[in-house]
């Protein structure tokens, strides 16, 4: 019997088994019992193990499997005075360290960066994005940020990364140079550019980001509105042309409310060219033309609205513009889906396809795939 219980004071086996999503860093609870000289420790890839004795950082040990004996704790048979074999059960706290990537993590620009543009100067930007954070120094880790945390997750240092992330953000957009209708086609540079810069920082609590995405960079809505109207222009050109065109495509669907109008107006026209030609007999005593008749010509119509451009995100890759019928011909070829992420001028920010009316009705309207053989 009392053997029984001195064996159940010392523990032989140490191994953590992580069945989360978000935590960092995990103590062993020995819960006062003393470690086994010789016990066994297993370090699963992806973890490390740090071992701390009477509030000292001791070993630290990578993924295997090791038997704690003095000739694989070097530092901990320094402070255990093993130096001459000693071998005894010691108390120590166990840290396991999980190593590998936390991914999906959020950031953005809480307040608008102030840039110097060439083409509209001073103009207010935002930015959001997602990045990745893995442990590369599970020592420094533990001193610098952990401490005594017994259960340490990824959200008690996301608030301060992305600080750093906001603040050299910021830096690098300012500094750029890039103009701000050019920057989505260099958010993958950016994010190269802002990553490299943050990491002698993180470096320094042990940590490091593999990866940082740039998702969206927006204009203040006064801005998007002007740029808008001058989209528009752009596409509209020449008024005259533009206009002719628009009548000639109107008398091409002859069902259409546009079309009967501009029916009536050629109707009209002609009338008018045939009272021209029977000018002595209609004309009023001043050779003008009576103004009931002239009253008859109906105005030009308007010209229709411009249609919207949409960009599209897929795996942190921006693309577009595309036409609302680009979009449905998309559809067909696969490409295109509810769930894809899409963003107009105007719009706040990146959403489902699937939750603006504008393109929902194409996923109702779009023929299936062809069936397999086709």
């Amino acid at each position: 019997m009392v053997f029984d219980f001195l064996k159940g004071q010392f523990i032989d086996v140490i191994a953590w088994t992580d069945d989360t999503r978000d935590t960092m860093v995990w103590r062993f609870e020995r819960q006062g019992n003393e470690i086994k000289y010789g016990a066994k420790l297993t370090v699963r890839e992806g973890q490390a193990a740090v071992f701390v004795h009477e509030g000292q950082m001791a070993d630290v040990f990578g993924p295997g499997l090791y038997m704690l004996e003095t000739n694989n704790m070097p530092i901990m048979t320094a402070l255990q005075h093993w130096d001459h074999g000693f071998q005894s059960p010691f108390k120590s706290e166990i840290y396991f360290i999980n190593t590998t990537r936390f991914n999906d993590l959020k950031w953005g620009t809480k307040n608008p960066i102030m840039t110097r543009d060439p083409e509209f100067g001073p103009v207010r930007i935002r930015a959001f994005g997602t990045y990745s954070m893995r442990v590369t120094d599970p020592a420094k880790f533990m001193q610098e940020i952990v401490g005594t945390d017994g259960e340490f997750t990824a959200d008690e240092i996301s608030f301060q990364i992305r600080n750093v992330i906001l603040q050299e953000m910021s830096r690098a957009l300012a500094a750029s140079k890039i103009p701000v209708l050019d920057m989505a086609a260099n958010t993958a540079d950016l994010g190269k550019l802002v990553a490299t810069a943050i990491n002698p920082q993180i470096a320094e609590y042990g940590l490091s980001l593999p990866e940082l995405y740039i998702e969206n960079i927006s204009l203040p809505q006064e801005v998007e509105k002007a740029l808008d109207k001058r989209t528009s222009m752009g596409i509209v050109g020449d008024l005259n042309r533009y206009t002719q065109f628009s009548a000639a495509e109107a008398l091409a669907q002859p069902g259409s409310a546009m079309g009967a109008a501009m029916g009536a107006g050629m109707g009209a026209g002609m009338g008018m060219g045939l009272a021209q030609q029977m000018a002595p007999q209609n004309m009023g005593p001043w050779g003008a033309m009576p103004a009931a008749a002239a009253a008859q010509t109906p105005p030009p119509p308007p010209p229709p609205a411009p249609e919207r451009l949409w960009h599209t995100a897929q795996n942190g890759t921006t693309a577009g513009p595309f036409s609302r019928s680009h979009l449905g011909r998309m559809i067909t070829e696969g490409s295109f889906a509810r769930d894809t992420m899409v963003w107009t001028a105007g719009q706040d920010g990146w959403k489902p396809a699937g939750e603006i009316a504008e393109l929902a009705q194409l996923f109702t309207v779009a023929p299936p795939p062809p069936p397999p053989g086709a």
